[in-house]
């Protein structure tokens, strides 16, 4: 039998079909983000990352540094095991503390990554509600989805931000029966936000649960950073809400946030909590600062927002195919995944600029993109580098410019 003829076929079919995905070797510089060394077989090269989901650049700021690094020289690299075996360390409890207190919540339960919490929390929560069923957003992401498979329960599929859709599912599962809606608040690859009072307002008159996915949105939205939720007065009408590290707090880590008797109900029935190990102290002490600065201030968002506008003008002024959006996220259609690859390619090999390209199956076919996302240090010169570039790679390649075809609604 020949195994690795299953594995290559399996490459080969990615390949063949212009999805195959070739990571650059690239070395962040804190200090200088969002420069970057890029590693070549022709050596070092220096490029500019305009696709990090470090939204605000907070992975390089000294505090969070200092924090990670003080705490790993007083209480090492790792965190030893599982919370079962090696308990909670410190710094985990004061991270989850000031994520509950982030939210308004209870309590909140930290996990190695957003994926996990997402895909744990769904499952489990689901499943410890006797014939629950689950209504999921057409467009939520892949960890989400997984999660709801994970669940065994029930599903029903809401055509993406469909009031009225989500409404009918509602009816016809009736009052009486439980429900669990789950849906994000900034969808990352349009860039659209959901109607989360309203989804609110369902819910209740429906007696359903709601589960909101915020990790495009904390540390980037709302008085405090909690996400769009806070932001729009809505936070306190969700029951649980999921959230990153990894993004705007640059660090890694993924948390859900609820009532107690949620929390501590996953944590005593999650294997995606009880059989992996714990996030390390360092980590977990540098994520908890990073909260702790965003919490406190605002800069770091105007900064953030004013870029993000400025970059879109830019672009838009250029001509170029930028898809309308009222959040940070900046998607550049290109609506093939050749082309999507080959300007992605021209950009770091002639330019030194990295985006990477954005193909099935994150998104639809005839979707594909350039997913742009500009920080507070993506500077006047560094916009108006970047709008040349492109107009020079959609030149070259012959991209088209027209963006006005619609997007189709991704199925699971």
């Amino acid at each position: 039998m020949d195994y690795a003829a299953f594995f290559e076929q399996a490459v080969s079919d990615l390949k063949a079909e212009r999805r195959y995905r070739v990571f650059a070797d690239l070395e962040r510089i804190a200090g200088r983000f969002p420069h970057a060394i890029r590693h070549t077989a022709q050596g070092p090269q220096p490029i500019v990352v305009w696709c990090s989901n470090d939204y605000l650049g907070m992975g390089q700021h000294p505090a969070v540094i200092e924090a990670l690094a003080s705490t790993a020289r007083r209480m090492g690299a790792g965190a030893g095991g599982t919370r079962n075996i090696s308990g909670n360390h410190h710094p985990v409890v004061q991270l989850e503390a000031e994520l509950a207190d982030l939210h308004g919540k209870d309590a909140a339960l930290a996990f190695t990554s957003g994926y996990v919490s997402n895909l744990t929390g769904i499952a489990t929560i689901a499943k410890l509600i006797p014939d629950c069923l689950i209504l999921s957003d057409a467009l939520n992401h892949n960890s989400m989805i997984e999660g709801v498979r994970n669940a065994g329960r029930e599903k029903a599929i809401f055509r993406h931000n469909d009031l009225e859709h989500l409404e009918e599912l509602l009816r016809r599962a009736g009052r009486d029966r439980p429900k669990l809606i789950v849906f994000e608040s900034i969808y990352s690859m349009d860039g659209d936000i959901a109607p989360i009072g309203r989804i609110c307002d369902l819910a209740e008159r429906h007696q359903a649960m709601t589960y909101i996915d915020e990790v495009h949105a904390v540390g980037l939205y709302g008085p405090r950073g909690a996400g769009v939720a806070e932001r729009d007065g809505e936070m306190a009408r969700i029951d649980v809400i999921e959230g990153t590290l990894a993004k705007a707090y640059g660090c890694l880590g993924g948390y859900i946030a609820g009532s107690a008797a949620m929390v501590d109900a996953v944590r005593s029935h999650a294997p995606g909590f009880i059989f992996t190990t714990t996030l390390p102290p360092a980590v977990a002490a540098a994520a908890c600062e990073s909260v702790r600065i965003l919490k406190a201030s605002g800069d770091e968002r105007a900064r953030h927002q004013r870029q993000a506008a400025r970059t879109k003008e830019a672009l838009a002024a250029a001509g170029l195919p930028v898809m309308p959006t009222s959040t940070h996220i900046v998607p550049l259609m290109v609506r093939n995944a050749e082309l999507c690859k080959a300007a992605s390619d021209r950009l770091l090999d002639t330019h030194g600029i990295y985006i990477q390209p954005i193909n099935y199956p994150t998104v639809p076919r005839g979707e594909e993109r350039l997913r742009i996302t500009p920080t507070p240090f993506h500077d006047e010169s560094l916009i108006q580098a970047l709008a040349d570039a492109l107009v020079e790679v959609w030149d070259h390649l012959g991209v088209p410019r027209d963006a006005a075809a619609p997007l189709a609604v991704a199925a699971e």
